[in-house]
């Protein structure tokens, strides 16, 4: 006599799938608040120049872009032909990147502000007075990591 005894065969039962969109809704529902967009309005013409030495940017929230090149159309009339200067979605004067590198420092925390990188996007064919003006207000920022943005050849 044997201790187990075969009562037939004995059937698998089905799985239980009902909270299962209630889980993906708590997973989407978290990375939508923990990740940030950061997009912005691209207000200048913009072709980056062909580079040799290429490096991807590990974080890119530590990043701040300053666009450097000719206003698009609809923003010529304002701000004429000459190469104008874009950050955050609004153009500024030479004078004022000092502050615009103090403000985007603060909003970092302490941990992070040595890791701050300027990514400087220039035209092709902007002129380098402009972007020599440039490297000069944010040495006297102290902003002095400067990533230059360029194509792959």
């Amino acid at each position: 006599m044997s201790k187990f005894q075969n009562k037939g065969k004995a059937e698998m039962p089905e799985l239980n799938t009902s909270s299962l969109p209630d889980l993906i809704f708590s997973i989407l529902f978290f990375f939508m608040i923990v990740t940030s967009m950061r997009e912005e309005t691209l207000k200048v013409e913009f072709k980056a120049p062909q580079g040799t030495e290429i490096e991807k940017l590990e974080r890119k929230s530590l990043a701040s872009n300053i666009y450097i090149g000719k206003a698009q159309r609809e923003y010529r009339a304002k701000f004429g032909t000459g190469s104008c200067i874009q950050v955050n979605d609004k153009f500024i004067d030479v004078s004022a990147i000092g502050s615009f590198v103090y403000d985007e420092r603060g909003n970092l925390s302490e941990r992070d502000k040595p890791y701050m990188k300027i990514v400087l996007k220039s035209d092709v064919n902007t002129k380098m007075g402009i972007i020599t003006d440039v490297k000069m207000e944010l040495r006297k920022a102290y902003a002095l990591s400067l990533v230059y943005q360029a194509t792959q050849r």
